[in-house]
């Protein structure tokens, strides 16, 4: 292989230095040759590791055959999907066929489309945050159901490699990484082929492997390219601007205003604070513009939804930008909170934002002029006067970053960043979490999915996927779910709300997330207008709590805490409290007069897809809509629920609800319409089973393990009792049935 041809064929673009030397450290006979960590700065096109890796297999078929992509927040869009997307429409030209590789992410368009989980013998690309790849590496999947989660955390915890990007956010996840792979490790288990990778362009990591290697780097040939150069010595001008009186908000977005009103051009305002953000949007209104936002209380919906608005596109670069949307024209304001820092690809001509730890602000700098295309960049930077970091709280990460941002003498592109001393700028990052130890007992602790209910020595996942920050407070997550309002009374015992979500898992676009504090005063507004409104409480564990809004209400902040804090409310469709931009807000929406009710509410999205060109992967409808014939034709039936008479009137036609889901992938049992015969059944899952053993490095008696499950799993429907259960017509008793069909 040609690396620098196929390179260029699969992106589009030819190989920097570094990528070539990555390519050739996964192509080795060492499996261990795979770096621990790589230090490569911002906007040089780190998600190229994923074209590399595929590149690397056609050599080194020792290589993991399951990449992860693990972004470390919520983003926009997974613009890494994206890129993998091209990636797999290009492998044509490097002679391979498109459905050689499963692309998979845990949010959005290609979320839970299964093409990583229905053959785990081909090669994949997943991509998920990393609340999602790790709740499901510790069997503890949100949204995932409790049969789903062995299957999840098996295929990311074996024949994978994970590649972490801005690890440095996140030290207890790579913290975690590292302890699965010893863990592994300990056990010489080699068919498993885990293997951890931390990208950073900061350069904060607390691996020990990673302590104890050489990080990977851009090399001299790298620091020669032409395009290499424009990148780390993009212009970026930095201005040092003392806080006045006026609200932080208020003067942030006045100074963008000032510099930039006449500009042309896109500008991105970057606020710690989300009260902060709302001053800022405020005055930019009040200027007669229409700000766009970015944080991380919105809605998944609303934010991926950004995608497609015009004044967003001006931020992401064309590759990422709708073929049939136009591009607003003009200045165009971006008001962002971390939310924006990492995992989105956006590039701002101009940046006014507020003092943050380091690792914050280079982030941020590395969203504005991110590929050296322009020579007058402006960053102006509204900081607290000195003297009070030490007031009330003392703040001294912060007050070192604004030291080491004076010493750059007005030069913020990333190479005057990475001269910096590496002691000072890691002093200067925000209070690393406390991180807890994994065992042993642990894993195997987690590994019991079968037991849903509180377990002692089981604790919940998530302190272990980010640490305990005891800065931050509690968060909560919200969704609206039709079925919430409608399966009330007796219809709970019968269809149980955790057997519903095991069905029908919240997806990522239908939830948002905000303090608990928040949270609790929204609901607590909410239910003065829907007192009696049924609300879902979801633990951690996966258990639901069917309580009434107005229960919430009288709650005091101690117990709204301890009620609420890391848990999901589901609240029903028609209630309102979801703002058009997907915040929380109880008072939204309001009647056109007051006292008024506005009329049909429906917050629900849960059927809906951020691809506008593929079908809806599923979809609820009931039986008197007029889609419920076709969908109950080319959809595959997962429920049905039935419901009472109206009124107690036994003639009456009873209202049926019906879910739907796309078909899976190389299922043909699942997806069958009409009954299937036990033997065509058997014959083929074990076609199947021989099919993806064949592909897979496993010893000879584990193979044959495999195929005598394959051929023995339904043995014990040849019974008369399991026949007559699924329906089969007594006329056909010598005729033994699979699968029951539509029936």
């Amino acid at each position: 292989m040609d690396f620098r041809i196929a390179f260029k064929e699969l992106t589009g673009n030819p190989p920097f230095p570094w990528q070539a030397a990555l390519f050739d450290r996964f192509i080795s006979d060492d499996v261990d040759n795979i770096p621990a960590s790589c230090n490569l700065p911002t906007g040089l096109g780190k998600t190229s590791v994923i074209a590399i890796w595929l590149l690397a297999r056609q050599v080194n078929p020792s290589l993991p055959r399951r990449l992860v992509y693990v972004v470390n927040r919520r983003t926009v869009v997974d613009q890494t999907t994206d890129e993998v997307e091209r990636i797999r429409e290009n492998l044509l030209k490097i002679g391979r066929a498109k459905d050689d590789l499963a692309l998979s992410t845990l949010r959005g368009q290609f979320a839970d489309n299964r093409e990583w989980s229905a053959d785990p013998s081909r090669e994949a690309v997943i991509c998920g945050t990393v609340d999602m790849i790790g709740s499901r590496l510790l069997f503890s999947g949100y949204g995932v159901g409790y049969k789903g989660k062995p299957l999840h955390a098996g295929f990311l915890g074996q024949d994978t490699m994970i590649v972490h990007d801005e690890a440095h956010l996140e030290p207890a996840f790579q913290t975690l990484l590292e302890g699965l792979k010893a863990e592994q490790a300990r056990h010489s288990y080699e068919n498993g082929r885990f293997r951890v990778m931390a990208l950073s362009a900061t350069g904060r990591n607390n691996s020990e492997r990673a302590e104890q290697e050489t990080p990977f780097e851009l090399t001299q040939a790298d620091r020669a390219h032409p395009e290499v150069v424009r990148r780390i010595h993009a212009a970026k001008r930095l201005t040092l601007i003392e806080q006045s009186a006026t609200k932080l908000g208020e003067q942030l977005a006045t100074a963008a205003i000032d510099h930039f009103k006449d500009s042309g051009r896109p500008v991105l305002i970057f606020v710690r604070l989300v009260d902060d953000l709302k001053l800022a949007l405020e005055r930019l209104r009040k200027a007669k513009f229409e700000p766009l936002q970015l944080t991380g209380t919105m809605r998944g919906w609303e934010r991926e939804g950004l995608l497609t608005d015009p004044g967003f596109m001006r931020f992401l670069p064309e590759s990422n930008r709708p073929k049939d949307i136009k591009p607003a024209e003009g200045t165009v304001f971006l008001v962002c909170t971390s939310a924006g820092e990492v995992g989105v690809n956006i590039s701002a001509d101009h940046l006014v934002c507020d003092l943050s730890t380091f690792e914050s602000m280079a982030q941020r700098f590395g969203r504005v002029n991110r590929f050296g295309l322009h020579t007058d960049t402006e960053i102006h930077i509204v900081h607290p006067k000195r003297d009070d970091f030490d007031v009330e709280v003392p703040d001294p990460q912060r007050k070192r970053t604004l030291e080491l941002l004076e010493r750059l003498n007005g030069d913020a592109s990333p190479d005057a960043l990475l001269k910096l001393p590496a002691d000072d700028r890691a002093a200067a990052f925000a209070p690393a979490p406390i991180i807890l130890p994994t065992t042993d007992i642990l894993f195997d602790a987690w590994s019991m999915t079968s037991i849903r209910d509180r377990m002692p020595g089981r604790p919940i996942v998530e302190p272990y996927l980010h640490g305990i920050r005891d800065w931050e407070p509690p968060e909560t997550q919200v969704a609206w779910r039709e079925e919430v309002g409608v399966i009330v009374g007796d219809l709970l015992e019968e269809y149980r709300p955790e057997d519903l979500l095991d069905e029908y898992p919240l997806k990522p676009h239908e939830l948002l997330r905000d303090r608990t504090t928040r949270v609790w005063k929204e609901l607590a507004t909410l239910a003065g207008r829907y007192a009696q409104s049924p609300v879902w409480i979801v633990d951690e564990q996966g258990k639901v709590t069917s309580r009434k809004l107005d229960d919430l209400a009288p709650l005091d902040l101690k117990q709204a805490i301890a009620q609420l804090g890391g848990k999901i409310v589901l609240l029903p469709h028609d209630i309102g409290g979801l703002t058009p931009e997907g915040t929380l807000d109880g008072n939204y929406p309001r009647g056109s007069k007051p006292g008024e009710e506005p009329a049909e509410i429906n917050n629900d999205v849960a059927d809906e897809t951020t691809d506008r060109d593929s079908p809806k992967p599923r979809i609820r409808v009931w039986n008197d809509e007029p889609e419920f014939a076709p969908k109950s034709d080319l959809m595959r039936h997962i429920l049905c629920i039935n419901f009472p008479p109206l009124e107690n009137d036994e003639d009456a036609i009873r209202r049926s609800w019906h879910w739907f889901e796309l078909p899976v992938p190389k299922d043909n049992s699942k997806n069958a319409v009409q009954p299937v015969l036990l033997k065509g059944h058997v014959d083929d899952v074990v076609k199947r089973a021989t099919e993806i053993v064949s592909n897979l490095s496993l010893d000879e008696w584990i193979k044959q393990a495999i195929l005598l499950a394959a051929l023995f799993h339904d043995l014990g429907k040849q019974r008369d009792l399991w026949q007559r259960s699924i329906g089969r017509p007594m006329h056909f008793e010598t005729i033994w049935f699979g699968k029951s069909g539509r029936r």
